[in-house]
């Protein structure tokens, strides 16, 4: 498509300058996450070009059957992976900072899905619920439960992202762990 042209895969871009359709709910920009503190100045997605690309492409599909994504985060910095490491040093949930996150170099989203009017999809739990009830294989959930994971999951996978078994919400792209972790701070509009 021509509004990637020219633009390097790796290159980090503002989400909201080559899509219009997504729904942005940036919990680190708050104090509504796990953290209960405001851990980014202002609320941007920025992520790697070849990240926007495959996620525009996942988004298109999820609009033809009727629903969109909504997005929690993207791109962080290696100095905000750091203070959310010593909040909750648990691998399990969050990426030591020694190694980085997937976050760090503009391959990971955390996302949900919503209606066409915005209305969030039930997901069995809310996002950021560090619990048993967030991974992938929790099988004590209702049925429409389910269906609504399998298919955040199954256009995701489609669409070149993997899945992090712990997290419902979250999805790397595949072979964003090659990127350099990276942490620069976006400037605020």
């Amino acid at each position: 498509m021509a509004i990637y042209e020219g633009i390097h895969d790796t290159a980090f871009v503002r989400l909201r300058n080559y899509e219009g359709v997504f729904l942005f709910d940036m919990k680190y920009a708050s104090k509504d996450n796990f953290l209960k503190t405001q851990v980014y100045d202002c609320a941007e997605c920025y992520l790697r070009m070849k990240t926007v690309r495959n996620l525009i492409e996942a988004n298109n599909e999820f609009l033809q059957l009727g629903y969109r994504i909504k997005i929690f985060d993207c791109y962080r910095p290696l100095d905000i992976q750091k203070k959310m490491w010593n909040i909750m040093p648990d691998a399990d949930y969050v990426a030591d900072p020694k190694r980085g996150s997937i976050h760090n170099r503009g391959g990971a989203v955390d996302i949900t899905l919503v209606d066409l009017n915005g209305a969030e999809l039930e997901m069995g739990t809310s996002f950021d619920h560090f619990g048993p009830e967030a991974a992938h294989a929790y099988k004590k959930l209702s049925s429409k439960v389910r269906a609504n994971r399998a298919l955040l999951k199954e256009i995701m996978l489609r669409h070149n992202f993997r899945a992090f078994k712990s997290e419902w919400w979250h999805y790397n792209l595949a072979e964003s762990i090659k990127d350099p972790l990276a942490n620069f701070k976006w400037d605020c509009p």
